[in-house]
């Protein structure tokens, strides 16, 4: 397998982590814990959920052939509290991740050094998967911020869990390969 196809296999299974993440957390809440906000000034899980669906929705639609920023996106209206329903809501979440990883499915190895544009500034194809990445990456953490806040001591580890590094570390060394011999140099 080419360098190519290895990296979109990996970012495909990275942001489907993501989401996994965000999938979890988000079903760890009630409908009224989606709409918690710490301040005024900050987002709610429900107003996350509004903007990554919108950024993915206007990013990932013909994403080849226009720019990132679709005329039709209104990015202010996604930090609003709309008052949708959680499976509104669910829905929302679930429309922007299938336009998007329909779209990464789709790529080639060769879009990847591809030029595509994003509020008029030029990106190749895997520049704008690294934005992305970090992007999503950064909005799930305050999912799941907000999730481990809310939930405190009822709060479960979406990964490996505090105080338990060591015999994770054992488990999966115990389920490993071997290394290789060393070679000669």
């Amino acid at each position: 397998m080419d360098l190519e196809s290895l990296y979109l296999k990996n970012v495909q299974k990275e942001f489907s982590a993501l989401k996994q993440k965000g999938e979890k957390t988000i079903g760890r809440l009630n409908e009224e814990e989606l709409y918690w906000r710490p301040t005024q000034s900050s987002n709610s899980v429900a107003i996350l959920i509004q903007h990554l669906s919108g950024n993915m929705q206007s990013r990932w639609t013909d994403f080849l052939t226009t720019d990132g920023e679709k005329p039709n996106r209104h990015r202010d209206a996604e930090f609003e509290e709309s008052g949708s329903s959680r499976a509104d809501l669910l829905r929302i979440w679930e429309s922007g991740w299938k336009i998007f990883l329909d779209t990464l499915d789709r790529l080639e190895e060769t879009d990847l050094q591809r030029t595509v544009y994003i509020r008029g500034e030029a990106h190749t194809v895997m520049e704008a998967i690294h934005r992305q990445l970090s992007h999503y990456a950064y909005h799930i953490g305050q999912i799941v911020y907000i999730g481990k806040q809310l939930k405190g001591e009822e709060w479960n580890s979406l990964s490996i869990p505090k105080g338990e590094s060591e015999t994770y570390l054992r488990q999966k060394l115990a389920q490993s390969q071997p290394y290789p011999p060393s070679r000669p140099r």
